[in-house]
């Protein structure tokens, strides 16, 4: 589920399922509408994405992909993904990831897509990509938005190879995260940066942000064209991976 509320002129979207916050098709296409809203809305200045409780988010939701029966289905989830995944990176007014707990796979990556990551400073809150360890790669716009959001092919190397979980000060000293601020600050602080960069005349923020984009984005609409994402994702049908799959999510359901 991802709530939507106005504030002060804002958008704040709030994943909310009760525990571990996983990205569906529906909180996808939720997240996909709810940024249309705000791009016609003249009165909303930007947008926060948030989560609910002591998860951002675990990532896809791990239920969706056991249920693919076939490759065909696999894609066609991934093809829809990969375009929100573009809009949310490209989209023209900020958005702010206020981070209030684990953010982990593919929570990171949406997260990594926004323009501004705080982070709630709590010692217990972890961060990081564990793909490697379940056997699947990331795709064309995921991993050009990674990469893009840690500028440095080595930190995108050791943190994608590794699969290690990082805590608040680990995440900040290798740019997984721009800021920490106390729970009570998550959500003003990520207003005052929205106004911050809109509260400027001539609205320099918005071309700003297309034009240190703009590669990367074409970049990922390149790859997407000529690529062939049904031999990248042949993965979730090995036997291994499936029953890693499985395995976490017998874990996270306890």
């Amino acid at each position: 589920m991802l709530q939507k509320k106005a504030e002060d002129n804002v958008y704040i979207l709030t994943l909310n399922d009760g525990k571990t916050n996983a990205l569906t098709d529906t909180v996808l296409n939720d997240l996909r509408t709810y940024l249309k809203e705000a791009a016609a809305d003249t009165s909303i200045k930007g947008v926060i994405l948030t989560g609910e409780g002591k998860t951002f988010s675990s990532g896809f939701s791990l239920p969706m992909f056991l249920s693919f029966k076939d490759v065909s289905e696999v894609v066609k989830f991934f093809e829809v993904e990969e375009e929100i995944l573009l809009e949310l990176f490209m989209f023209e007014k900020p958005v702010i990831a206020a981070l209030n707990g684990h953010t982990v796979a593919g929570g990171m990556i949406f997260a990594m897509a926004c323009d501004y990551r705080i982070m709630k400073n709590h010692p217990k809150i972890k961060m990081g990509m564990s793909e490697i360890k379940i056997g699947l790669p990331l795709s064309i716009a995921q991993w050009n938005v990674v990469r893009f959001g840690l500028d440095s092919d080595k930190k995108f190397r050791d943190i994608m190879y590794f699969g290690n979980m990082f805590g608040p000060e680990q995440a900040l000293q290798l740019g997984l995260i721009d800021e920490l601020v106390d729970e009570d600050k998550l959500i003003s602080r990520a207003k005052e940066l929205i106004n911050l960069w809109k509260n400027n005349p001539g609205n320099a923020f918005t071309p700003l942000k297309l034009c240190v984009r703009k590669e990367t984005a074409e970049r990922i609409r390149k790859e997407l064209k000529e690529g062939d994402m049904k031999k990248e994702l042949k993965c979730f049908f090995d036997e291994n991976v499936r029953k890693t799959l499985e395995f976490v999510q017998a874990a996270m359901s306890k």
